[in-house]
């Protein structure tokens, strides 16, 4: 299957992004050793893209409310059928058909970007400066490429890889150690925030109960992390730009979407679904009545019952001490006679 509607596409983008920022005066030169224009456009892919798959994000946060709400019968499944790993699986699949739950939809986003890193690792890898054929081909002209073929940042190509043996950057006109520098530095920043939006959904969450979830939750937190110390030397700056950039942009969204949609539920100890932490928070508490003027009282705080703060009166103290002569209350004047 050919993936020149990939290349299309993501060429597209690019390039009307580039475009723009030169429209609106971002300097076409190098401002500290960096080309703007083709930095800012790679930025922008990744935001036309992330807007483009969040109604998928939003489906996928859905979908991860719903595994958590089942945790409880996976749970009681999973004590019913111990041992029996075919039984477990089967009345598994049958709860996720049964409350329409897809314990894949958590990986779906990352899924469909894929193909955009394919494709932008495709196009930037053309970026060869001694290549003088097919310069134009995917929508490009030939003063964008001899553009792109040039574009740096920090006086690294954006085509340049950490792994570049010294013929293939004497021909860009890089300089080794700057290019391993800025590589090696840009991996590792790509490695961690691969780490931190994974680590920040799992502590959102909680682990699975489900072990086929647990274990894709294991794999995006440490096998894809890992996997990039290696596949990160292939990689074109542009590309780690790309992904750098994915990442930062996921933490951010997966942060005000976890504020403002905290986690529904969470197992206590009667094995139920009950709110958790922060759906509690954002709850407002029930204000209490304030106590009048004439009637100031207090809450006993074991039954609740409401009790007179008024000091009670001891009726002995107010008796006349013995052999003391009694007091008489002022005695009333007589009324008048109406005559």
């Amino acid at each position: 299957m050919s993936l020149d509607w990939i290349y299309w596409a993501i060429s597209w983008i690019l390039l009307r992004w580039h475009s723009l920022w030169e429209t609106i005066g971002v300097p076409a030169g190098t401002v500290l050793g960096t080309n703007w224009t083709w930095i800012l456009a790679i930025i922008f892919l990744v935001v036309t893209v992330r807007v483009i798959l969040f109604p998928i994000f939003v489906r996928q946060i859905r979908s991860q409310r719903a595994m958590q709400a089942l945790q409880p019968q996976v749970k009681a499944l999973q004590e019913k059928h111990k041992g029996d790993r075919e039984g477990l699986q089967k009345e598994m699949m049958e709860l996720y058909r049964k409350e329409k739950a897809n314990p894949l939809m958590g990986c779906l986003p990352m899924f469909l970007q894929i193909p955009v890193f394919l494709g932008l690792f495709h196009v930037l890898r053309r970026l060869d400066p001694v290549q003088t054929l097919n310069t134009t081909l995917y929508g490009w002209s030939q003063a964008q490429w001899d553009s792109a073929v040039h574009a740096k940042l920090f006086t690294v190509p954006i085509a340049a890889q950490f792994g570049n043996s010294a013929a293939e950057l004497d021909t860009m006109g890089a300089n080794g150690t700057t290019v391993k520098l800025v590589a090696g530095l840009l991996v590792a920043i790509m490695i961690a925030t691969t780490y931190l939006t994974s680590r920040q959904m799992i502590l959102k969450t909680g682990w699975a109960e489900d072990p086929q979830q647990r274990m894709i939750q294991r794999l995006m937190l440490y096998g894809i992390p890992a996997s990039l110390l290696v596949s990160g030397a292939i990689f074109p700056i542009g590309v780690i730009i790309y992904w750098v950039t994915n990442n930062l942009f996921t933490l951010g969204q997966q942060q005000w979407v976890l504020r403002k949609y905290p986690p529904p539920v969470i197992n206590n100890k009667a094995g139920k679904a009950v709110p958790g932490p922060g759906a509690r928070k954002a709850a407002a508490p029930a204000q209490q009545d304030k106590p009048s003027r004439f009637n100031r009282s207090k809450s006993n705080g074991s039954n609740g019952a409401v009790q007179d703060t008024k000091p009670a009166v001891d009726g002995k103290a107010l008796a006349p001490r013995p052999g003391a002569k009694p007091v008489n209350p002022k005695k009333r004047k007589p009324a008048k006679r109406q005559g």
